[in-house]
C-alpha cells in the first residue's frame, strides 16, 4: 500500500490568515469608528507612557532603566492572563462568536525573525506598534522606518517560500 503525503504547509499558513476570526455578523462601515477611537486612545497612551521615546528605548537596550521592561512585562502579563481567561472561561466576542486561538509550534525562523526585529528596533528606536504614534507626535523622520517596515514586509512575502520556517 502506498503512503499518501499531505502538504500541511498550506494548512499551517491558513491559520495566519486574517479571516480566522472574521466576524460572521456584517455591520455597517461606520461601526469601524470604534477602532479609530481605540487606536487614537492607544496612541495617546503610548505617547504619555513614553514608550515611543527613542531615549527610553535606548535606555532599555543599554540596560540603564527599568521603565520599558516594566511596560513590556506588564503587557506580557496582561496578555497571558487574557489568553488564559479566554480559553478557560470560553469567552465569546462581543457578537457572540467563539474566539479561536489555534496552537502554534515553534520553529527556527522565529529566532531569525526575533533577532532581525530586535536589531531593527535598537537601530531605529521604533517597533511596529508605535510607528504611527511617533509620526502623529511629529517625528516625521519615522517615515523612513515606516517605509523600511513596509519594504521588509513585502520582501518577506515575496521570498517566504525560500526562508526557513
Amino acid at each position: 500500500m502506498q503512503q499518501q503525503t499531505t502538504n500541511t504547509d498550506f494548512e499551517v499558513r491558513s491559520l495566519d490568515a486574517m479571516c480566522v476570526n472574521d466576524e460572521e455578523v456584517k455591520t455597517p462601515g461606520w461601526h469601524n469608528i470604534k477602532y479609530l477611537i481605540m487606536g487614537a486612545v492607544f496612541g495617546i497612551v503610548l505617547i504619555k507612557s513614553e514608550v515611543i521615546s527613542w531615549y527610553r528605548i535606548q535606555e532599555m537596550f543599554r540596560l540603564q532603566s527599568f521603565h520599558m521592561f516594566g511596560v513590556i512585562g506588564s503587557a506580557v502579563a496582561v496578555g497571558a492572563l487574557s489568553v488564559f481567561l479566554i480559553k478557560k472561561l470560553k469567552i465569546k466576542s462581543i457578537y457572540g462568536e467563539t474566539i479561536v486561538l489555534p496552537e502554534k509550534s515553534f520553529n527556527k525562523g522565529q529566532i531569525y525573525g526575533g533577532l532581525l526585529f530586535g536589531f531593527g528596533w535598537a537601530m531605529t528606536g521604533a517597533c511596529p506598534g508605535p510607528l504611527f504614534a511617533q509620526l502623529g507626535y511629529g517625528a516625521t523622520t519615522i517615515l523612513v522606518t515606516i517605509l523600511a517596515a513596509l519594504t521588509g514586509t513585502w520582501v518577506y512575502g515575496k521570498f517566504r517560500e525560500q526562508l526557513p520556517h
